[in-house]
């Protein structure tokens, strides 16, 4: 993948202390322990309640199985994660293991921060699913290896919607059909304080629609593909079948209480579902939009450019790659791909049997993204939100809020 590339500064944000100090010292117990090189994998879903313990045996299966090499796991909250690993990492510090989400794996291989793969991993060997990996790949130069991808699909309450629309002219007349009293048809964020999540429900209407942010060169905001998809979005605002200003946690709460008939999400939403109701009987189909593609949540695994130990880094990222290891790790990670293609067990699909829905979806996935402007895509997110945002509220035409986005976004990456 080719891309314009921009050098971050990224030492001057501030770590938290704590963290600091569980993250420091990259490969430096190189000689500890009888020759036991110790290394530090970091990653957010390490702190996951539900995943998070499976994950670190899974990391201890790794260890008995080496006696050159032992990895530990650092549980960074994702609200830091970011902030905390890019300033260790620009300060030539940090894990040596790092599972990042896009945005900041953009950033860290603008900034020269983590070690090309190339030479450490032959990824010839294993059978990866070729529509994600391609993003780990920048000019030519492979940076990553996908450790997640979460593809987004329709959830919707089976009691309520007991044959799921197709076509977008079906969602809309179901989303109106079932929103009466205190149930509503749909729910999506709408609000500029959920910035991030408003650009991760979007995405899948401008693609889902035929559109894109840019052509790989250029901003493509306000093409009439893209407007076509997001007057879709605000066609569903303005049919009053949301709950307007409800905030994510409260409507995927509203989802689980049987209150909300349809959300577009991505596969780690499914073990959440059934923690907040185990009872709640729920099923996924693909959205159904004109075009079948949507967005993506793509976390690779890196090593850090500072670790003295990269080529044991490397022995763990070999190791996870083995099927036997892949297969494992997809368990854990329960409706969400990795890195290679796998079968799911008869027993997984027997108690979900719509995870092959988002396996399916996995080569018409796209990360949440500007495709040649990945480094600059929080800007240009903040622009594209307000101005759909400001449509939403009546303050401006969508067509006129787009040419607004498409002129200060581009007026930004200039």
């Amino acid at each position: 993948m080719s891309r314009n590339r921009t050098r971050l500064g990224i030492a001057g944000a501030t770590a938290l202390g704590l963290v600091a100090a569980l993250l420091t010292g990259c490969g430096s117990d190189g000689d500890a322990g009888g020759g036991v090189t110790k290394l530090t994998f970091a990653a957010s879903t390490f702190g996951d309640p539900g995943r998070g313990p499976k994950l670190t045996a899974w990391l201890d299966e790794f260890n008995k199985s080496q006696d050159k090499v032992q990895v530990s796991a650092a549980a960074v909250p994702y609200p830091t994660f970011g902030q905390t690993v890019l300033t260790q990492m620009g300060s030539g510090q940090g894990p040596d293991l790092v599972r990042f989400d896009m945005p900041e794996f953009e950033a860290a291989a603008d900034a020269g921060l983590i070690a090309p793969l190339d030479k450490l991993v032959d990824v010839s060997k294993y059978d990866l699913i070729k529509q994600p990996d391609q993003f780990m790949v920048h000019d030519g130069v492979r940076h990553g290896i996908i450790f997640e991808a979460s593809n987004y699909a329709m959830f919707y309450n089976a009691d309520l919607i007991p044959t799921p629309p197709t076509t977008y002219d079906q969602f809309f007349s179901t989303a109106k059909s079932l929103t009466k009293g205190d149930v509503y048809g749909l729910a999506f964020r709408q609000t500029e304080a959920e910035e991030a999540g408003v650009w991760q429900d979007i995405f899948n209407y401008v693609y889902g629609f035929g559109g894109a942010w840019s052509d790989g060169k250029n901003l493509t905001i306000n093409s009439p593909e893209n407007l076509k998809g997001l007057q879709a979005y605000k066609d569903l605002y303005d049919a009053n079948v949301i709950p307007r200003g409800a905030d994510a946690a409260t409507f995927r709460r509203m989802f689980a209480e049987g209150k909300v008939g349809m959300e577009l999400n991505n596969g780690g939403y499914v073990t959440a579902t059934r923690g907040q109701n185990p009872n709640l009987k729920f099923s996924v189909a693909p959205i159904p939009f004109p075009v079948r593609k949507q967005g993506a949540i793509l976390a690779p695994i890196v090593i850090n450019e500072a670790s003295e130990a990269k080529e044991e880094a490397a022995t763990f990222i070999r190791w996870a790659l083995e099927p036997q290891n892949q297969i494992k790790l997809q368990e854990i990670l329960g409706a969400s791909s990795v890195a290679t293609t796998t079968q799911r067990s008869a027993e997984a699909l027997e108690e979900t049997p719509f995870l092959t829905v988002f396996d399916e979806l996995t080569e018409s996935s796209l990360p949440q993204i500007v495709l040649g402007f990945e480094a600059k895509t929080p800007d240009i997110r903040k622009v594209v939100v307000q101005n759909v945002i400001a449509a939403l509220q009546g303050k401006v035409d969508l067509k006129s809020a787009l040419d607004r986005a498409q002129q200060q976004a581009t007026e930004l990456v200039s």
